[in-house]
C-alpha cells in the first residue's frame, strides 16, 4: 500500500533549472582512495610541535560545512581556539590529556539546536537568490512543518501535547514522533554535527595531520572559556596536528563484523 501524498512525496528534483545540478558527483569513483583515506585515520593523542598552516586548517573546516545534515538547516558551529588563555583553559578542561596539550590545533565542534528557527528563516531567505525555482513542497516544509516538528515550547510546554499528538496519530498514520523536547532537539542538532566532525577528521588526515576526537571533557567548563550560551552542545573536541613517536596507543580494535552488520 503507498502512502498518502505529504510533503516529503511532493518534494522530489522535478523543477525548473534543476537539471543543470543533476550531474554534481555523479562520475566520481575512487573507492580505493576512499578506503585508504579511512584506514589510515587513527585517534593520536600526542603531536609534535609542527604547525598547521591556516590554509589547510581553513580547507579542513570547509570540507566539514559540506557535511549532510539534518534539513539542511546546519544547526552546527566550529570553533578554530587560537587565543592562548583560552586554549591553555580548554585544555585544563580536557583533564590536560596529551591530546589537547599537544594539539597544533584545537577545534570544538558544537552544537546549536536552537539555531534551527533562524535558518529557516534564512533557508526562505536563500530561496529567493537562487538560479532555480524553488518547489512550493520546500517552502511549505521551511515554513510550516519545520516548526510544527522543532517547536517545543519555553521549558518543553509542547511536549506532553505532542506526545499525545504523536502517540494517537501515529496508531493510524506515520508522523514524525521526534523530537519532541529540548532534549531530543539537541540529539538531532548532535547527530548532524558528529557527520560533520567526521569530514573535519578526514579532511585533516588527506593533507597529512593526525587528529583525536575528544569527549573526556568538562563541558561547563569548556562552555565557560568560549563564552557559549547554555543551549550550546559541545559535541567533541577535535585535537590537530603533526603525529609524535608514542601518538598511538596499539593497534586498531575492532570487534567482529557480525556482531554489528545485520541484514533484516
Amino acid at each position: 500500500m503507498s502512502d498518502k501524498k505529504n510533503v516529503f512525496t511532493e518534494m522530489n528534483g522535478s523543477f525548473t533549472g534543476n537539471d543543470q545540478f543533476q550531474k554534481e558527483g555523479a562520475d566520481y569513483y575512487n573507492p580505493d582512495a576512499f578506503r585508504e583515506l579511512v584506514k589510515a585515520r587513527r585517534s593520536v593523542r600526542k603531536f609534535t610541535t609542527e604547525q598547521i598552516p591556516d590554509v589547510i586548517v581553513d580547507d579542513c573546516l570547509e570540507m566539514a560545512l559540506l557535511a549532510p545534515n539534518s534539513s539542511n538547516l546546519q544547526t552546527w558551529e566550529f570553533y578554530r581556539i587560537k587565543t592562548d588563555s583560552i586554549k591553555k583553559d580548554i585544555v585544563h578542561a580536557c583533564f590536560s590529556q596529551p591530546a589537547a596539550a599537544t594539539a597544533a590545533e584545537l577545534i570544538v565542534c558544537v552544537a546549536q539546536p536552537t539555531h534551527w528557527r533562524a535558518h529557516c528563516k534564512q533557508m526562505l531567505e536563500y530561496f529567493k537568490t537562487m538560479p532555480v525555482e524553488t518547489p512550493k513542497s520546500a517552502l511549505v516544509y521551511y515554513s510550516k512543518l519545520a516548526p510544527f516538528v522543532y517547536t517545543v515550547g519555553f521549558l518543553n510546554s509542547l511536549t506532553p501535547f505532542k506526545w499525545l499528538f504523536n502517540t494517537v496519530v501515529g496508531m493510524f498514520k506515520v508522523v514524525p514522533r521526534e523530537p519532541i523536547s529540548s532534549i531530543g532537539l539537541a540529539l538531532w542538532s548532535i547527530k548532524s554535527c558528529a557527520l560533520a566532525s567526521e569530514n573535519l577528521m578526514l579532511a585533516f588526515r588527506s593533507h597529512g595531520y593526525d587528529t583525536c576526537p575528544m569527549e573526556g571533557y568538562d563541558s561547563c567548563k569548556v562552555k565557560d572559556a568560549m563564552g557559549l550560551s547554555r543551549s550550546a552542545k559541545v559535541v567533541m573536541i577535535v585535537g590537530a596536528g603533526k603525529r609524535a613517536d608514542g601518538g598511538l596507543y596499539g593497534p586498531r580494535v575492532r570487534f567482529p563484523r557480525e556482531q554489528f552488520l545485520k541484514t533484516l
